[in-house]
């Protein structure tokens, strides 16, 4: 069927509708993502204190740290229990960034002894790894905001407790997108659980940053279990505001790329309608000139 005039002035008006649509979600998206920069990025003092506090605490307590205060299994080759959040979205246009992140944590996990168990963060994500025939015990809903993200990791941190606690060699990977230059980001892996000696090492040897070394209060052991537990919280909440920010710049690509052809298809209709309304002006006229003529014959 030819295209008319009224025809193309419809096409016109529904993609210019979807361009500022289109306009909108960049603009929504380049916002979200400086608010979860800023989020990492002021976590970063927070996570800087959890350090030096447990920096102290390893090196008032030395050898004797027991392993349920490590939260690591001395002397057992593979833990008994495997668990893992993989981090995506609930919603669309976000190009791959679900499949990166699943088939990532795809890759990784099955390298892993064990059977792991999943929580998804996200329902798209939820499905890829559904699937994929893995063992997904819990979904969560991805935080629209920075201040959904406090909640959403209480709730985390309580299932994986509650699944994985009675073990103190369970296993808990963390698997999220972390934005790279511009618009770019890479799936990560990170292991929460059993704390590594070679992690332990490293956090004793922070150094202090006064000659006066503090002295925990509350008792040891209590005070580094509440240390540890916000390392945990901590590590949890930026994989979430890391993830999100991925989410958004993907988002923002995927808009620029759709807010680009949608321009360009807006001026290919645009000079298609001019070239048929001038054809139309065209013949119009050339019917005024040819009836003037004849008329104007004897």
């Amino acid at each position: 069927m030819s295209d008319t005039t009224a025809s193309l002035r419809r096409q016109i008006a529904s993609a210019g509708d979807l361009h500022s649509v289109v306009r909108t979600m960049k603009a929504l998206a380049a916002s979200n993502i400086g608010q979860y920069e800023q989020s990492v990025r002021a976590l970063a003092d927070y996570a800087r204190g959890i350090e030096l506090g447990l920096s102290i605490g390893f090196r008032q307590n030395g050898p004797a740290t027991t392993p349920e205060q490590l939260g690591e299994a001395k002397g057992r080759p593979e833990a008994a229990s495997l668990g893992a959040v993989v981090f995506g979205s609930d919603q669309g246009l976000v190009g791959r960034f679900n499949d990166r992140v699943a088939d990532f944590a795809l890759k990784a996990l099955a390298n892993l002894p064990g059977q792991p168990q999943i929580w998804a963060v996200g329902e798209r994500v939820h499905a890829r790894l559904a699937d994929a025939g893995l063992a997904v015990v819990g979904l969560f809903a991805v935080p629209n905001s920075v201040q959904a993200i406090t909640p959403l990791v209480g709730h985390i941190l309580v299932e994986s407790e509650a699944r994985l606690g009675r073990d103190d060699g369970a296993a808990l990977h963390l698997f999220y997108n972390r934005p790279r230059a511009g618009a770019i980001y890479a799936p990560v892996q990170q292991r929460l659980l059993p704390l590594d000696q070679s992690w332990r090492r490293g956090i004793t040897a922070t150094p202090w940053p006064t000659r006066s070394l503090p002295e925990l209060v509350g008792g040891d052991a209590a005070t580094l279990g509440g240390l540890l537990r916000e390392y945990l919280f901590v590590s949890l909440f930026r994989a979430c505001a890391e993830s999100l920010a991925s989410e958004n710049a993907s988002r923002l690509a995927a808009m620029q790329r759709a807010d680009k052809n949608i321009g360009e298809r807006l001026d290919g209709l645009n000079a298609k309608f001019h070239r048929l309304r001038q054809s139309g002006i065209d013949e119009e006229l050339f019917d005024v000139i040819a009836g003037f003529e004849a008329l104007a014959e004897p």
